[in-house]
C-alpha cells in the first residue's frame, strides 16, 4: 500500500513540476517578445526623428542659399 501511494506521489510531484515548468516558460516567452516589441518600436521611432532631423537640415540648408 506504501509503495503504491508512493509512486502515485512521484507522479504527481513530476507532473506539478512539469507544469511549473511550463508555466515560467510561458510567461518567459511573454517577457521575450514584449522586449522584442518595445525594440521594434523604439527602432522605428529612432528612424522617424532621423528622417526628421535631415529634413530639417535640408530646409534650413535650402534657406541660406536663398
Amino acid at each position: 500500500m506504501l509503495k503504491a501511494a508512493s509512486i502515485g506521489g512521484s507522479v504527481l510531484v513530476v507532473i506539478a513540476l512539469v507544469i511549473a515548468l511550463l508555466k515560467t516558460l510561458i510567461a518567459f516567452v511573454g517577457f521575450i517578445s514584449l522586449a522584442v516589441k518595445i525594440i521594434i518600436i523604439l527602432a522605428f521611432v529612432i528612424v522617424f526623428a532621423s528622417v526628421a532631423f535631415m529634413i530639417f537640415r535640408g530646409w534650413q540648408n535650402s534657406r541660406r542659399r536663398d
